[in-house]
Formats: C-alpha cells, sequence, structure tokens
C-alpha cells in the first residue's frame, strides 16, 4: 500500500509541476522557427505576430529562419524539440499538406507530430511575369508559352514549394510550357524577375504585391475566389476558366507534441486577438491575407482535411524536392 501511495503521491507532484510551470509561463525568451528564408509570406506574418505576443506576454518571442527541403527542415526541428513552451514554428500549407506528400517517407506526420496553436490564415499565390513579356492575359501567356516552349522559365520559392505546385498544376490544366527555376526562398525569384532574369514567378501576392504595385512585374492571374479590391484589374485563375487553383497559402503557428494544453490555450486566444486588431488587418488586408478564428481542436480538424485535399494534387503534379 505504501508503494502504490508513493507512486500516486509522484504523479500528483509531477502533475502539479506541470501546471505550475503552464501557469508561469513565459518565464523567459520564447524561439519561433520560421522554416523558409527572411522576405517571405511566413516570415513576414511570423515576425507580425511574434512582435505582438512580445508585447503581450512580457517576453521576447525570437524569429529564427531556418529554411530548407520547402519548410520540412524548420518543421522537423519544431516537432522535435522539448514540448515546454519555449520553442513554437510557423506552419503552414507547404511544410505540413505538401511538403510531407512529397517525399516517399517524410520526417514527421504533419497532424500527430506537433500541437497545432492558431491559423493565421493566408494570400493567394500569384503567377507575375516581367514587363518585358508580350502577354497581357492568361490566355495570351499560354499561347506564348507553347509557341516558344524553351523561353519562358519561373521561379519559385524551391523545389516542392506551393508556388511551384500551383504552377505545375496550371501546366497540366492549360497546357502551358515553361520551365522551373527554384531558389532558395522567394525573394529571390521577385528579385530574379523584376531584373529579368527570369520571366515569371509564381509565389503569394505577400511576395510581389511591392512589385506590381510599381509596375515592375504584370500579374497574370490570381489563385483567389474572387478578384481583390486592391488589384481589381488582376483576373483570378477560376474566371479563366481554372477552378482548380483556387486556394489560399495559408500559414500557421505551430509547437512540439505534449506542449501543455495551457499554453496552447493561450497562444490560441492571443493570436486570434492579434490577428484582429486594426493595425494588423490594414497591414494584411492589401495582401489578400483573411483571418480566422478557430480555436486548436478545429485548427488541428483544418490541417487533417487539407492534407486529405492537398495529398492526391501533389502527388498526380510531379513536383518534387531536391
Amino acid at each position: 500500500m505504501y508503494g502504490l501511495n508513493s507512486f500516486g503521491m509522484v504523479l500528483v507532484l509531477l502533475a502539479l509541476a506541470g501546471v505550475a510551470t503552464a501557469q508561469s509561463w513565459p518565464a523567459k525568451s520564447v524561439k519561433v522557427i520560421v522554416p523558409f528564408v527572411p522576405g517571405g509570406t511566413a516570415d513576414t506574418l511570423g515576425r507580425i505576430v511574434s512582435a505582438k505576443l512580445s508585447e503581450s506576454f512580457g517576453q521576447s518571442f525570437v524569429v529564427e529562419n531556418r529554411g530548407g527541403a520547402g519548410g520540412m527542415v524548420g518543421a522537423e526541428a519544431v516537432s522535435r524539440s522539448t514540448p515546454d513552451g519555449y520553442t513554437l514554428g510557423v506552419t503552414g500549407l507547404g511544410p505540413l499538406p505538401i511538403a510531407t506528400a512529397i517525399v516517399a517517407k517524410p520526417p514527421y506526420d504533419p497532424v500527430k507530430d506537433f500541437a497545432h496553436v492558431a491559423l493565421f490564415g493566408g494570400p493567394p499565390s500569384v503567377l507575375a511575369v516581367h514587363p518585358s513579356v508580350p502577354a497581357r492575359n492568361i490566355e495570351q501567356f499560354i499561347a506564348l508559352t507553347k509557341s516558344q516552349p524553351a523561353a519562358i522559365n519561373y521561379g519559385t520559392a524551391g523545389n516542392g514549394s506551393t508556388g511551384q505546385l500551383l504552377a505545375e498544376l496550371f501546366k497540366q490544366k492549360s497546357g502551358a510550357r515553361m520551365q522551373h527555376i527554384a531558389y532558395k526562398g522567394a525573394s529571390g525569384a521577385v528579385v530574379d524577375v523584376i531584373a529579368g532574369h527570369i520571366q515569371a514567378v509564381s509565389t503569394t501576392l505577400t511576395t510581389t504585391s511591392a512589385a506590381m504595385r510599381s509596375g515592375r512585374v504584370r500579374a497574370i492571374a490570381i489563385s483567389s475566389a474572387a478578384r481583390l479590391p486592391d488589384f481589381p484589374e488582376v483576373p483570378t485563375f477560376r474566371e479563366s476558366g481554372y477552378p482548380e487553383l483556387v486556394a489560399a497559402v495559408w500559414f500557421s503557428l505551430s509547437a512540439p507534441p505534449g506542449t501543455p494544453a495551457e499554453i496552447i490555450s493561450k497562444l490560441n486566444a492571443d493570436v486570434r486577438r492579434i490577428l484582429h486588431l486594426a493595425d494588423v488587418r490594414e497591414r494584411l488586408r492589401p495582401e489578400g491575407i483573411e483571418t480566422n478564428n478557430l480555436d486548436p481542436r478545429g485548427f488541428t480538424e483544418f490541417v487533417a482535411a487539407e492534407v486529405r485535399r492537398w495529398g492526391p494534387l501533389v502527388r498526380a503534379s510531379g513536383a518534387r524536392h531536391d
């Protein structure tokens, strides 16, 4: 009886210690791993939310960029970290449903190997070209790629990125012919299309919006369900006859599996509050980023549904990592 009581006491003490730890969190700075290089949408959203979380909790939420393999390098680091609330990660469509469908043996399960905190939302994807490309709309662009199959190179954030996936699906559905150039981040692809080193780019509106407004690139089509008020001249893939290409490139916040539920709940509540702040909405609206109001359970169910949706499309696209 004594041994049983002692064992029970140990369990109680461990449970109380866990509660105390969660209640005192955060007692030091928190690392937020962004699984892409600086300058892209994941980095932008990660830094906006991290800055606001720092204000809320009185501790620094420090962004660490760790790119590679379509986001899998950074996401794997998050999934394998100590589940104490001091390592978080920006996850999303790329690192979760897409990257894990591309490789035969992914290093993590996109649903089970994370404690999913909150969905940020995300922008649509854009297919844009250098102003010298003689195509003003999607039909002209398709015709150009067919007439000059070796002349059009398009850049993305890398092999297996959402930009490549959507572009390859577009090629399959339209018969367009263009060659993929993989970069180590979307910002590098945008820089090269502005310079004329490549003819086109497929990436998020967040990454291309400044170049679109200044006329340094011309958008051919966007993956939103309807035209955006800030870019009314840009047609959607849907209205151009490609409803399969309606998609938001969503991003999110996740933690290692086993992170205390109280910490996850605290983070979820504050991220949802942050995303609806007037200054944050004003920052995100021009880039077509729609936010949401999912709790951790609802967000986890959303991830599972996205895995079911994108898995077959990814495998059919032929997209591959390096």
